[in-house]
């Protein structure tokens, strides 16, 4: 039987090519949990036998938030600059453009304008994909207009954290994005205009010195890493063990640094819900989402 012998000497094949199913097809969270791909599209991206939240960007928020998907994008085209000429093992320069191409973004935050549940909100989502979420002066400016816009058409806030901190490339201009992310937050306050914070994983850094935790209410994803520095960091500063669950979500809600934690799948009924009740409005039903 000729035609069974492998006449070809040598094949190696990939073990990442050794399966039935195409690869992306099937995704396996970190419990071992294997669940199908579109099955976990359609569940918000949160693994349903084990509930762990996938870590997903603004894309898949803003589809989540918004009516059908529906919304106007805010400064979409605003794109870093390297004025320190700031080099490491490569040029900042060279980290963006292969950025841009990898993410299809333009930096690690998009803002955008739409209604959620019927009524307009304005939203900050952050992309950990780009540089890891770091905060340029793109971020902190496109934030600081996204205030801005709020408070001119007097809309609720939103901003969704996922970054692990400052960016380095940009030094003392990135630092400074902290102090006017936190002014504009501090307008919105005076003008009684509502600001919901929602840290995911992670949520670190800079971020969580800033806008992150200054939300009329802070709440969060299950499990989600949220601090300033990271849980390795603090131990070996303090020589000391860590608590259990140092630093989830469930950690800092039980020691009153969050207001609740939400499932994906509830995310935009309970803050719509929030909303309704700290403007004295009648309350939606998710229903008419």
């Amino acid at each position: 039987m000729a035609w069974f012998k492998r006449t070809t000497k040598g094949i190696h094949t990939p073990t990442e090519e050794k399966k039935d199913v195409p690869k992306g097809l099937w995704y396996k969270s970190p419990t071992g949990k294997i669940v199908d791909a579109e099955e976990l599209e359609r569940n918000h991206y949160v693994s349903p036998e084990d509930g762990y939240h996938v870590r997903i960007g603004s894309k898949e928020y803003f589809e989540i938030l918004f009516d059908n998907n529906t919304f106007t994008e805010l400064d979409a085209n605003l794109r870093s600059k390297d004025m320190l000429k700031f080099e490491d093992t490569k040029k900042y320069t060279q980290r963006l453009k292969e950025a841009y191409k990898k993410t299809n973004l333009n930096d690690a935050v998009r803002t955008a304008v739409g209604p959620s549940m019927g009524k307009q909100i304005v939203i900050a989502c952050m992309d950990f994909s780009f540089i890891g979420g770091s905060m340029g002066s793109v971020v902190g400016e496109k934030i600081a207009r996204a205030a801005d816009y709020a408070l001119k058409h007097h809309l609720p806030f939103m901003i969704i954290s996922k970054s692990g901190g400052a960016r380095m490339m940009e030094a003392a201009l990135s630092l400074m994005q902290l102090a006017k992310t936190s002014a504009k937050l501090a307008q919105l306050a005076k003008a009684q205009i509502p600001y919901v914070s929602l840290c995911t994983d992670p949520t670190t850094g800079g971020t969580t010195a800033s806008f992150a935790m200054l939300g009329d209410i802070n709440i969060s994803e299950p499990g989600a890493l949220i601090g300033f520095a990271g849980p390795r960091v603090v131990r070996d500063t303090t020589g000391k063990e860590l608590p259990e669950g140092f630093q989830t979500a469930e950690f800092l809600l039980e020691h009153g640094f969050l207001d609740f934690i939400s499932e994906r799948k509830a995310l935009k009924a309970r803050i719509n819900l929030y909303l309704d009740l700290i403007q004295n409005k009648p309350l939606r039903k998710p229903a008419e989402a």
